[in-house]
Formats: C-alpha cells, sequence, structure tokens
C-alpha cells in the first residue's frame, strides 16, 4: 500500500487536487480525536489532534484520501451527551464529518481507486474503511468539485428538504429565516423566491444583510444585533409569516411564533443559539400559538432522506447551472486548523458554506 501512495504521481502544478493531483508520500495519517466534552464553547482541549501509522489494507478495504471535509453546526450536538438522533461521541473517538475524498487504493469494487466518495467519517487526511456509509460522488459536469461538495453534500440537501418537503410553500406566502446567511439558509432563501414567495432573511451583520438582498434577492434582511427582531418584522412581513425555517432558536424562533399565520409551518433545521448552553434551555414562550394558530413544526435530521438525495442534487444542480442559485463557500486550508475553523460557526465568523481543504 504505501509503495502505491509514495507512486501517486497525477500530473502536476495545479490547484485541482483529483485531476491532476500532486505527488504523496504518506506512511501515516493525521487524525483528530475527541478528547472530551466541552461545558459550552469549544476549547482548545476538546479535541487533540495525533499521527498515526496506516495500516495495511484488508479485503473489503480502500484508502481515502480526504480532500475536503463540511464543517457544519451539528459537529457540536455531537460532542455533547444530549439524547439526540445519534449515540452522543465517545471520548477518545476520532471526530466526526461529511468529508468528500478520492480513492487512492482500493481491495473493495464497490470503490474502484480513482473514484470520488462521500460520507460520515473522520477529520482525517487518510482513511481506512471498508466502505461503510460512504457513497461515490459524480462530479457534476461544469460544477468546481468545491462547489459540488459544498452545496451538494449536506447545505443543498438539507435546504431543498427542509422548505420543499416540510415547509410546503406556495406563491404569496412570507417565509423567514433564521440565519440566513450561513450555508443552509442562504439556499433557503433563493430557492423560496423561485417558488414565487416573499423572503425575509434574519442575519447578524448589515454586510450579510446587504449580500442577502443585493446579491441573492432577498425581498428583506434585517440585523437582529441593531433592531429589536419583533418590530422588524412586523414591517417587513406585514401579513404575517406562513413559513419559519428555524436555525437559531431562541428569540429569533419566539419573534417568527409570534407573527405566523394561520396553517403556518414551522421548519426546525438547527437551533444554534443553544449549541454551547451548559443549562437548560427555555422553551419558546410563545408556544401557545402553536393552538391559537394551528400550527405544525417539524424537525428533520438530513440523513433521513439520502435515499432522495439523486433527485435533490439533479435540482439544485440545476440551478447551479443556470446562475439561479448563489452561495459563497469559506475554505480554510489544513486539518490542522480544523478546530480553530470550527469555532468560526458559533460566534458568526464563517462568510458563507465552511469547509476544510485537506487534500493537495
Amino acid at each position: 500500500m504505501l509503495k502505491t501512495i509514495s507512486n501517486w504521481i497525477r500530473g502536476e502544478n495545479s490547484a485541482d487536487p483529483v485531476e491532476k493531483g500532486e505527488a504523496r508520500v504518506e506512511a501515516k495519517a493525521r487524525h483528530w480525536y475527541f478528547n472530551k466534552r466541552p461545558k459550552d464553547v469549544i476549547e482548545d482541549d476538546t479535541l487533540i489532534l495525533k499521527e498515526e501509522p496506516l495500516p495495511a489494507l484488508q479485503d473489503g478495504e480502500i484508502l481515502i484520501r480526504t480532500l475536503y471535509m463540511s464543517l457544519d453546526a451539528t459537529n457540536r450536538v455531537w460532542m455533547s451527551d444530549w439524547d439526540t438522533y445519534m449515540d452522543p461521541l465517545p471520548t477518545g473517538s476520532r471526530m466526526l464529518g461529511f468529508i468528500l475524498g478520492e480513492v487512492a487504493e482500493s481491495r473493495n469494487p464497490a470503490f474502484p481507486q480513482g473514484s470520488l466518495v462521500t460520507g460520515l467519517g473522520t477529520w482525517s487526511d487518510w482513511i481506512v474503511t471498508g466502505g461503510e456509509g460512504y457513497a461515490s460522488f459524480p462530479r457534476p459536469e461544469g460544477v468546481p468539485l468545491a462547489d459540488a461538495f459544498g452545496i451538494l453534500a449536506v447545505a443543498g440537501p438539507t435546504a431543498y428538504v427542509g422548505l420543499i418537503e416540510i415547509g410546503k410553500p406556495k406563491p404569496g406566502d412570507t417565509v423567514v429565516i433564521t440565519a440566513a446567511a450561513g450555508a443552509v439558509g442562504a439556499l433557503v432563501g433563493q430557492i423560496a423566491k423561485l417558488q414565487g414567495c416573499r423572503v425575509v432573511g434574519v442575519a447578524g451583520s448589515d454586510d450579510k444583510c446587504r449580500w442577502l438582498t443585493d446579491e441573492l434577492g432577498f425581498d428583506a434582511a434585517i440585523n437582529y444585533r441593531k433592531e429589536d427582531l419583533l418590530e422588524a418584522l412586523k414591517r417587513e412581513a406585514p401579513n404575517g409569516i406562513d413559513v419559519q425555517f428555524e436555525n437559531v432558536g431562541g428569540e429569533q424562533l419566539d419573534a417568527g411564533l409570534t407573527l405566523m399565520n394561520e396553517g403556518g409551518r414551522v421548519v426546525i433545521c438547527g437551533l444554534i443559539s443553544t449549541y454551547n448552553s451548559s443549562g437548560p434551555v427555555p422553551g419558546p414562550y410563545m408556544f401557545r400559538n402553536v393552538i391559537m394558530k394551528r400550527l405544525t413544526i417539524q424537525g428533520f435530521v438530513i440523513l433521513d432522506y439520502a435515499a432522495h438525495f439523486p433527485e435533490y442534487h439533479a435540482k439544485l444542480v440545476e440551478w447551479m447551472r443556470s446562475g439561479e442559485l448563489k452561495y459563497r463557500l469559506h475554505i480554510e486550508d489544513g486539518l490542522e486548523n480544523a478546530v480553530d475553523a470550527l469555532r468560526l460557526l458559533y460566534t458568526g465568523g464563517n462568510n458563507g458554506k465552511l469547509m476544510v481543504r485537506i487534500g493537495k
């Protein structure tokens, strides 16, 4: 196996790690390990980076060279001991995340050498696996690899499922999106516009609000750090809210619940304002509107919809190619910088879909 890696030369002087990747001489792999559960924010010793020998491949296994890793708000949930949709990540185990990689060597006919794969992997630069939880990742023609992974792996399907399958928008509906400048929120707003809706985004800076309205076509955007959110929503959603796409929770969810129209749909995609809380989090104060307005509230986990990803991808790629779906990628370089990059999600420091580029 090591000879295969040492002699793996597929081109020179290219930034594209797949088409013309550089030579790699690797006898070891680096992995981030989950060291201890954070009390609130991610601390310097929450995760630790280790270097370990690469094991030889056994029958049925593949060696993946990680190219990109997605950083998502749910990564923090996995570090908790909450009762969630998956077992808590045990301390001492490798940190998990969605990755895109290239098969460097294969002893599994389902994943030929040189093919692209994606799935829930570990924070590692090289991964040896039997392929469980991974799927082939066909690169869409005319779409850069980073863009394809950044939008199609998690953010795009999440936006599509949450809005179309659960929010069920109709032309003329008012859709409000919290964390609207985030990877998912920005896509939700544009898809809602394609459905003929009025779209109001909530974000945390004037620059983000300008991007939402001036470049993405949102009808309005509110900087919740500068305005009273409830009063601003009354102004920008004068006919009430039909779909609330919730990524934040807390006061922002309460403001939306206050203004929901009868029969409205509340899509719970994330509650990022609560993820670093070490104590109990108060529930929505306006929860009574679930009864008064006959609301439907539904949360979802995108992994439950994985079987339908090909159909979601087809629609998303169509919009990407036509320019109807715009996006920004925030790419940090180097596996060693993954923890610092993840912290950006919880401070609003990222500027687009947050990813780490690992492959060279």
